[in-house]
């Protein structure tokens, strides 16, 4: 069963039962829909369904709905983290909240029996600030659809259109929400050095008319949300993949560009590093520090200028990717990160009963015999 933001959802999606609640659009971000999902509606059609585990995806203040349903339910609850929060306050609101939601944060997944994150950096970031116990944040390894993302949507037509009608240019190709924490204007000043390059913004976001006016007059094409088969051959019809964002907790378009077959030039930040580890630098993609102009060029218009290099990278990328299969990691979460949180949660649940099953012993423990001699 799957309990999400969106109302009019189809009733089932791939054999999972969806139940859709009301929700109201977040004040900084009116395209993201919230909700607590606490209606007797919603509670009563978990409660039937008997999960023997619940799952909340955080951020959002569905979490604090799906918390306290597994409280009443008496069920153990996984909490994901996928978006890093606090980094991103900063750039939307006040800085002084920040503290305030780490407060929030660590309330959260330390009321949950495990806490799962996409990438070791975030990992660290959670255990330097002692969201919860160590041994109870886990990695989690997502997939990417292969068979989605593969080179053979690599479209001529596409690519006319991501091109502004010039497909013999080299093409740069970034796909992502468009937010300001994203570090896109760092784009800016890279295509600033490629006056013969064109770059394709695929995604939409409150960002986006701000960066349309920073582009405007350069060879910048912005297509919004792409889905189904023309995001597949968006990905495939570029020939470089670009990634500035320092605050990605996993980087999954990464991995669906590497899946296309795609060459990656990414920040060294967040989770791409996972990804495109030190040992494969120059062999499935590139790296380059954080905000560091020279850096990044130096990586991609070598990749820009040599067709071959693209070819032979974007080969190795795609062999890697095949690697990131979506029924493999769900098995893991499955078998081994689920198994582990029902056992924390019976751990705690014993714990938190011995004082009064002792108490009860005590007080109505069978007498001793008593000798009638």
């Amino acid at each position: 069963m799957v309990v999400t933001t969106h109302e009019g959802v189809p009733e089932e999606f791939y054999g999972a039962k969806l139940i859709g609640s009301r929700s109201f659009p977040c004040p900084w971000y009116r395209k993201v829909p919230l909700s607590l999902a606490l209606s007797p509606r919603i509670i009563s059609e978990v409660a039937q369904f008997k999960p023997d585990i619940i799952h909340a995806s955080s951020p959002g203040i569905m979490v604090f709905g799906a918390l306290i349903i597994a409280k009443l339910l008496s069920v153990p609850i996984v909490m994901s983290y996928h978006t890093h929060v606090p980094v991103y306050i900063p750039r939307y609101t006040f800085s002084w909240l920040v503290q305030p939601m780490w407060m929030v944060i660590k309330f959260l997944h330390r009321a949950a029996d495990l806490t799962l994150v996409p990438s070791a950096a975030i990992a660290k970031d959670l255990e330097a600030y002692r969201v919860t116990a160590a041994n109870k944040i886990r990695l989690w390894n997502k997939g990417v659809d292969s068979e989605s993302f593969h080179p053979q949507y690599r479209s001529h037509e596409m690519r006319v259109r991501l091109s502004d009608g010039e497909p013999d240019k080299p093409l740069i190709v970034h796909v992502g929400r468009l937010g300001v924490e994203k570090s896109l204007d760092f784009l800016k000043r890279v295509m600033d050095r490629l006056p013969d390059a064109r770059i394709a913004f695929i995604g939409d976001g409150p960002y986006r008319e701000e960066l349309e006016k920073m582009f405007h007059g350069m060879p910048a094409v912005f297509t919004g949300m792409l889905l189904g088969e023309e995001l597949s051959q968006a990905y495939a019809s570029g020939d470089v993949f670009l990634m500035p964002s320092e605050s990605e907790t996993l980087g999954l378009v990464v991995l669906e560009a590497m899946s296309s077959g795609l060459p990656v030039v990414a920040a060294r930040a967040g989770g791409v590093p996972d990804i495109i580890p030190d040992d494969q630098q120059g062999k499935i993609g590139y790296l380059f520090n954080p905000g560091d102009l020279d850096d990044c060029m130096s990586k991609l218009v070598p990749l820009l200028r040599d067709a071959e290099l693209r070819e032979t990278m974007g080969k190795a990328a795609r062999k890697e990717m095949e690697k990131y299969d979506w029924k493999a990691a769900t098995r893991t979460i499955r078998n081994e990160q689920y198994s582990a949180a029902i056992w924390f949660w019976r751990k705690q649940r014993a714990q938190f009963l011995r004082p009064f099953q002792w108490l009860f012993q005590c007080i109505f423990a069978a007498p001793e015999e008593s000798d009638y001699r």
